[in-house]
């Protein structure tokens, strides 16, 4: 019986694990910021073309910023609550199995 426990341990560990590491806010957190530094690269150095399609605002610049920041948002989220695997229901050895089964 304990080998089984120690089994189901190590199952329950890699079910956290992998939790984790296909939290959705990692990957949208880190989409967000790559494509956040690219646009901010891209708005440090506009057109006047560009300026004056957009009446004079960095666009790209300001895009950029608020793009990193939500990208940080998330991974911040993301390291401050990490995702719980989801818990598993506790059967009873004990407990009637119920119609039909026999």
């Amino acid at each position: 019986m304990s080998e089984l426990h120690k089994e189901v341990s190590e199952l329950e560990r890699k079910s956290a694990t992998a939790a984790r590491l296909f939290d959705i806010r990692r990957i949208i957190g880190g989409l967000f910021v790559v494509y956040g530094v690219i646009v901010t690269i891209a708005g440090l150095s506009p057109s006047d073309a560009d300026l004056k399609k957009a009446e004079g605002v960095h666009i790209n610049l300001w895009t950029g910023l608020a793009m990193l920041a939500l990208g940080l948002f998330f991974l911040v989220w993301m390291k401050l609550r990490p995702a719980e695997a989801p818990a598993l229901p506790e059967q009873d050895q004990d407990q009637d199995p119920g119609p039909g089964a026999g």
